[in-house]
């Protein structure tokens, strides 16, 4: 499924309104067996600017900024417990909370003109909560440098220090997406929502208690029908038929 942010004359700020339609398009219909990729793309020159500082001048009050940021870190959140991949497809420009989203991604392929950055600073407004996301993709050296000076990542020293997984011409970044959500398509969705919730679990958990874990979810993986079913193909030289 492809979510789009449309709403380029605002450069696809994370209005409340644009929080709460993301949320939906996130959610929706998550548990059908056809849905198995999600890819976040955007209209216009700049992928996503963050929130919409509009709405978290004073004339708005403190229960209203609760609720923006808020919902915000549910989003953010959110994509990693879907059940699905989701990729962040990158065309342009993405700032605070658009870039704290492109991090939040389990994937994120990203065109050569495109920039990341934490400006906050700038304003007066650090990037607290984008921070998470960033300390959690980048090196701390790093996301502090983008932290503390608002100064933007190109799309190169992204993908070197792993804020995004690829970097391609913008002529490309389509067929690219596509060729990943392809090769995911041709996977077991249980297998990898399975996968998907391991992984997120055991990057919290010391080194013995993850292996303890994930030690249990692969025996756990062999009793699913997928599992037999995966590796009987593979004995009998077949193509696997999923029942997701």
């Amino acid at each position: 499924r492809n979510i789009i942010l449309n709403n380029p004359r605002k450069r696809n700020a994370l209005s409340l309104s644009m929080l709460q339609s993301l949320r939906e398009d996130l959610l929706h219909d998550v548990k059908s067996k056809d849905l198995r990729v999600i890819v976040i793309a955007a209209e216009g020159p700049v992928f996503c600017s963050g929130h919409d500082l509009k709405e978290l001048s004073s004339e708005d009050d403190v229960k209203h900024h609760s609720q923006v940021f808020e919902l915000c870190a549910e989003v953010m959140t959110l994509i990693q417990k879907l059940p699905v991949p989701v990729i962040a497809k990158v065309n342009g420009l993405a700032t605070a909370a658009g870039c704290q989203l492109v991090a939040s991604c389990d994937i994120a392929v990203a065109s050569e003109k495109s920039q990341f950055a934490t400006p906050g600073v700038n304003i007066g407004l650090f990037c607290s909560t984008p921070a998470v996301a960033l300390g959690r993709s980048l090196p701390r050296k790093v996301a502090l440098e983008m932290l503390f000076t608002g100064e933007p990542l190109s799309a190169q020293e992204a993908l070197m220090h792993g804020l995004v997984s690829k970097v391609v011409p913008e002529d490309k970044l389509e067929e690219e997406t596509m060729k990943i959500s392809r090769k995911i398509c041709e996977s077991s969705k249980s297998i990898l929502a399975l996968g998907k919730a391991t992984f997120y679990r055991q990057m919290t958990q010391d080194l013995d208690t993850a292996y303890k874990m994930t030690t249990q979810v692969m025996v756990d993986n062999l009793t699913l029908r997928d599992g037999q079913e995966g590796i009987e193909a593979f004995i009998q030289k077949r193509k696997p038929v999923w029942s997701h």
